[in-house]
């Protein structure tokens, strides 16, 4: 009997059906073949993010700043400056120098004024500089200087006490203030500003009714912002940082303080920007002890030759140009 033979057409479709159930195989074995997977949402949490240490909401209403005119910027005239590390006898910078050491009040939180250097750790800013400033004056040495570093509401008291030589830290001169301290002629003139993230819609005060603002507990900007708009929140923190830390956390919508400030948290945070027009003016000067008028005649000397030796725009340029051209240092006015 003669062997059947398999038509050419069979065979063909034997091979087919052999390689597709091996590519079946395959599939399953390589894990290409996937199957939907049943619904599974992930799991819904709640948390609370907490406030920076010594945050207060709802703070009470507080008096603008200069709501009388005392002609508060007007300071002493200085006199002949000593030579460096040469004090006259019996004077306040003579007890300095004796001592070795300038105490000097500021912060480690006020970017582009007064901040520590991340990879150095040095304290740098456009108020440190004031303060080198002064003390190469007393010693011929810049960096002769003890930092005490000082919340805004602890400005005034340091000052009282005369736990400190100085404050240096963006101090705004008011009539309230020099009823307590003694200040130099204005080394600095700022404008009050607020500080908004890009997608709030805040593009000035008219949107600050009802809305939570902070401001760092003893700054004069908590009174200006309250009188513009009396509908406002205002919630107070420590530091300036921990202003911009709340934004962040949308615990509150705004910030408001002086440009300058206000600038350097701006530089930290690309999502946030200052808005709106001017406030107010501000006028910042070195903060010294009541009673002590030669220290605060040496100062205002000190400002003077930073002003007259182009040093206080080389200062300017370095800390604060992101704020645009400057239009100069404030015209000292002397009441003798």
């Amino acid at each position: 009997m003669r062997p059947r033979r398999c038509s050419a057409s069979g065979g063909r479709r034997r091979a087919v059906a052999s390689v597709m159930i091996c590519l079946a195989i395959c599939l399953v074995a390589t894990g290409c073949v996937r199957f939907a997977a049943p619904s599974s949402p992930p799991p819904i949490a709640f948390g609370v993010q907490p406030s920076p240490a010594g945050a207060e909401t709802d703070v009470a209403r507080e008096p603008a700043p200069n709501s009388e005119n005392c002609d508060a910027t007007v300071s002493l005239r200085p006199g002949p400056m000593p030579v460096p590390a040469q004090m006259p006898i019996r004077s306040t910078m003579a007890d300095i120098l004796g001592r070795g050491r300038l105490i000097v009040g500021l912060d480690i939180g006020s970017n582009l004024f007064s901040f520590r250097d991340p990879i150095t750790g040095d304290i740098q800013g456009f108020d440190v500089d004031i303060a080198r400033a002064i003390s190469k004056a007393i010693f011929d040495e810049p960096g002769t200087i003890e930092y005490r570093v000082l919340s805004s509401a602890e400005r005034t008291q340091a000052l009282v006490d005369h736990s400190v030589d100085v404050v240096v830290k963006t101090m705004s001169i008011t009539c309230d203030r020099t009823r307590e301290v003694s200040f130099s002629s204005p080394y600095y003139a700022a404008s009050q500003r607020i500080l908004a993230t890009q997608m709030s819609g805040i593009t000035g005060p008219d949107q600050l009714a009802g809305k939570r603002v902070c401001a760092a507990r003893g700054a004069t900007s908590i009174g200006r912002i309250q009188s513009i708009e009396p509908r406002v929140r205002m919630v107070t923190t420590t530091t300036w940082a921990d202003c911009l830390v709340m934004m962040q956390q949308a615990q509150v919508d705004a910030a408001t303080t002086d440009d300058a400030i206000l600038a350097g948290l701006a530089e930290q945070d690309p999502w946030v920007r200052l808005v709106g027009p001017s406030l107010g003016e501000e006028y910042y000067g070195v903060g010294i002890p009541k009673g002590q008028d030669d220290m605060v005649r040496f100062v205002n000397g000190v400002l003077d030759q930073l002003r007259t030796s182009g040093q206080w725009y080389q200062m300017y340029n370095r800390w604060l140009s992101i704020l645009g051209p400057s239009s100069g240092p404030p015209i000292p006015v002397y009441r003798d």
